[in-house]
């Protein structure tokens, strides 16, 4: 790897990650691309310069292989997710809930851990975390008892990564994201339930608006944090009365 800074995206293969990764390649990071499909993460990089890091973030001895091969970590973008169908609680499987779960609250610990103890012992120590929150991390869809309740976890782990991380020049932030087109957000498009019980088509933004926050957090010194930042298409059912 180059002189360059160095960031580790996970959930690289798709969506938001994907954006976030091309982004920062065109902006001369080295990158380490995440994510349990090989395929996927060759798809992201392309012909362009990457590490990839096959990994499922939910395996403990998985994250920490793919977390000791890197010689310095500057930035973590957490932003690995999954969620699934909406339905009320007593709908909802103890095994979806357990693959919600595991991935959005475990899989965001052991990478925040592995990223953590990597920047407080290099030299000079040090780093960024960002994870990937929600605007569920505030407000609830209908139906959306395993992601939200993640969600708000991740929220908890922002807080006290931000704390903990003082003493070792860590700082760590959260970015609330709404209504990015990705193929998880299609069905904004079409039509999805709100909370009056009717269904209505929302506004969208392009993923790249995330990325370019992404980068914009990243790139900030040490000595400044975004504790959080929120993110959304404008006219997106948040802000208001339902």
């Amino acid at each position: 790897m180059s002189d360059a800074k160095t960031i580790v995206i996970t959930g690289a293969g798709s969506g938001i990650g994907r954006a976030t990764a091309r982004l920062f390649i065109a902006a001369g990071w080295n990158v380490a691309l995440l994510g349990r499909r090989v395929e996927a993460l060759e798809e992201t990089a392309g012909d362009l310069p990457a590490l990839l890091l096959p990994a499922d973030v939910a395996q403990p001895a998985e994250v920490e292989a793919a977390f000791a091969k890197l010689p310095r970590l500057d930035v973590l973008f957490n932003n690995a997710g999954i969620s699934v169908k909406a339905a009320t609680i007593d709908e909802i499987s103890v095994e979806q809930w357990l693959e919600v779960s595991n991935t959005n609250i475990t899989g965001m610990f052991l990478c925040a851990r592995a990223a953590f103890k990597l920047m407080r012992h290099q030299t000079p120590r040090g780093g960024r975390i960002i994870n990937n929150g929600s605007i569920s991390a505030h407000v609830p869809r209908p139906g959306s008892v395993p992601y939200t309740m993640s969600k708000h976890a991740v929220t908890g782990l922002t807080r006290t990564l931000g704390l903990d991380g003082r003493a070792f020049d860590i700082a760590a932030g959260q970015i609330d994201i709404g209504n990015a087109l990705t193929d998880m957000a299609v069905g904004f498009t079409k039509g999805v339930p709100q909370a009056n019980g009717q269904v209505a088509v929302e506004p969208v933004m392009d993923v790249a608006h995330v990325a370019e926050a992404v980068l914009h957090m990243a790139s900030l010194p040490l000595s400044v944090n975004v504790p959080f930042m929120t993110i959304m298409a404008r006219d997106m059912p948040y802000i208001g009365r339902g």
